[in-house]
């Protein structure tokens, strides 16, 4: 056989004529291999892309053994552990609301982090449906589960907690709204925001790779976490455990039916601005190709088995709202139609369509307005 020499070439001399020309005969890549982020052979690798775990391509013929195969793939793709640390919850500060309670409750949410809780209760005797509310993303770390509930504990952050309000909920407190309706809502800091800060939009990378040394994933750590605050609140006394719901907005909203995946702890789903398919996203110019925060919505290897809408499908026949503005320049249309669709197609074959529902905003953007809140709250009474 014989073998090929791998000769390495300056700048100047690829620039030859008589060399480009033989390399490009060669099927020499070229010294632009990579572009906008993206690799030159990026659609190819799109095209080994065969989702071969979904529900629909899947051999199995229960579902439930379908989903707890498809479960266990995405665990063990976490790069996080399961924990049982016990919660040993203590609750640090109690005020009266406006119908509701005001709490603050420290707890170990993994082996390695005791975090601040916030949560409110409505007045009476309960058990109470409740809310575990998930932050987004927003590249906006001083403030993490103050951008949901109202934070009367501290003014720097209520400031800041108020202007994300104005600019993303109509001026509103998610969970607040949620307490007012009767809801328990209970909402922690992500790794990096708010009382666990530190982190910067530069820097996520670099915290993202020295997590992965350490046998670690920003987004495996932030799915584990999640679902022990899942089951966390189950074990409170004020809470019915069988009526708890996930909600969240952007990263939120990923989050929520990512917990509603992992955790038999959520009876329903509120996703909003979070949902597409992985094809569909990872076009030349979306935003998820600059990097940085799409380290906390990354688990390597996941869709070599699932795709994006394949993940939330596991949290099937439970019910399900999902929905995202027709403007939302982070995810195209083409990429919400075909997640809606792969939605669909599941819980039909559930005989569970009346569970799901999927709705796209016309004229809105990325954000979760006063009317948005008001439908996805009005379908919560009816599923809780």
């Amino acid at each position: 056989m014989k073998r090929r020499s791998l000769i390495s070439l300056p700048a100047a001399a690829l620039a030859a004529p008589h060399l480009t020309d033989a390399l490009a005969a060669a099927g020499f890549e070229g010294p632009s291999v990579v572009t906008g982020n993206l690799p030159v052979f990026h659609e190819r690798l799109k095209d080994e892309l065969t989702f071969p775990l979904a529900w629909p391509n899947s051999r199995e013929h229960d579902f439930r053994s379908w989903r707890r195969r498809a479960r266990h793939q995405f665990e063990s793709l976490l790069c996080q552990p399961a924990d049982r640390t016990p919660f040993e919850p203590e609750t640090i500060d109690e005020q009266a609301g406006p119908g509701y309670r005001r709490r603050q409750i420290v707890f170990n949410v993994t082996r390695h982090s005791r975090v601040r809780a916030t949560m409110l209760l409505p007045d009476g005797p309960g058990p109470f449906p409740a809310a575990l509310l998930f932050h987004d993303h927003g590249a906006k770390f001083d403030i993490g589960k103050e951008k949901l509930i109202q934070p009367w504990y501290d003014e720097t952050r209520l400031v800041s907690a108020r202007a994300w309000a104005d600019r993303y909920f109509s001026g509103r407190f998610v969970g607040d709204q949620l307490a007012a309706r009767g809801y328990a809502v209970l909402a922690v800091d992500a790794l990096g925001w708010g009382d666990r800060g530190g982190l910067t939009y530069d820097n996520q990378q670099a915290l993202a790779s020295n997590l992965f040394n350490l046998g670690s994933s920003p987004a495996g750590l932030m799915a584990r976490e999640d679902a022990r605050t899942a089951a966390f609140l189950a074990t409170r006394p004020e809470i019915d455990p069988h009526r708890i719901a996930a909600v969240g907005f952007s990263m939120g909203g990923y989050r929520a039916w990512q917990v509603a995946a992992l955790s038999d702890h959520i009876a329903a789903t509120v996703s909003a601005c979070w949902m597409t398919g992985l094809k569909e996203m990872m076009v030349p110019g979306n935003n998820t190709l600059r990097g940085q925060s799409a380290f906390y919505m990354l688990h390597p290897g996941l869709y070599r088995h699932l795709d994006i809408p394949d993940v939330a499908t596991i949290a099937a026949p439970r019910p399900m709202f999902v929905m995202g503005g027709e403007l939302d320049p982070l995810f195209t249309a083409e990429g919400t139609a075909v997640a809606y669709a792969k939605l669909a197609r599941v819980w039909s074959d559930q005989h569970a369509g009346h569970r799901l529902r999927t709705k796209t905003w016309p004229g809105l953007g990325h954000i979760y307005t006063a009317e948005m809140q008001d439908e996805s709250f009005t379908w919560l009474d009816h599923h809780l």
